[in-house]
């Protein structure tokens, strides 16, 4: 079984998630953009072995409290890496939205499309989706009890999709993805978003307004 906890986090309310074999504990966790406090709280209630903490794209509300869990908890940081530059630009990020600029910590691992991150018994796989920006990834996993589960940042959104005005994205690229890489899966995969309300691969391809199958 996996345990799964999904949450808003941060200002801009990311769908930060702890994700965990249910037989080892190991865990990784996605998108760490806040309540660092509370992602402790996760860890310890479930004695849990933070093994990855791992990223959909580099986009401040997403990466802003990783040093914070790494220090904490551990676990390698992953990143694609076309979104390097992203990540390196912490600070013009964090001044562009007047956060509180603050050191990151080095990614330790850049993730290819294709790539699995082993967590105990359990694999993610990586799917790169380009478009939100040039890094941008969706980790799908096999839960045996709820079916298969896509974590896909701002890539997709339940009748929406990522922006593509800020420096790197691209419309064309993301609808692209979207198509070819997110719907010719499991169109029962649920998808949980980077933002907002889960749903699933079947009802954006058929609802969609944005990008239809």
């Amino acid at each position: 079984m996996l345990l799964r906890e999904t949450f808003p986090a941060g200002a801009f309310e990311c769908n930060c998630t702890i994700l965990a074999c249910g037989d080892t504990k190991e865990a990784v966790v996605i998108d760490p953009g806040g309540e660092v406090e509370r992602i402790a709280e996760i860890v310890a209630t479930y004695d849990l072995a933070v093994r990855a903490i791992i990223h959909t794209h580099a986009h401040l509300d997403h990466i802003y409290c990783t040093r914070d869990v790494k220090e904490a908890h551990g676990g390698a940081v992953c990143l694609h890496r076309n979104d390097a530059f992203l990540y390196d630009g912490f600070a013009m990020q964090a001044a562009m939205f007047g956060w509180k600029v603050r050191e990151t910590t080095p990614v330790e691992r850049w993730l290819e499309h294709g790539d699995t991150i082993v967590m105990g018994k359990r694999e993610l796989a990586v799917i790169h989706t380009p478009g939100h920006t040039p890094g941008s990834v969706c980790f799908e996993v096999e839960d045996p009890d709820a079916g298969r589960l896509l974590f896909a940042g701002d890539t997709l959104f339940k009748r929406s999709i990522g922006r593509t005005d800020l420096p790197g994205g691209d419309g064309k690229q993301l609808q692209a993805s979207i198509r070819e890489r997110l719907y010719t899966r499991d169109l029962d995969t649920v998808v949980i978003t980077g933002h907002g309300p889960s749903t699933t691969l079947g009802d954006e391809a058929r609802g969609n307004p944005f990008v239809r199958a």
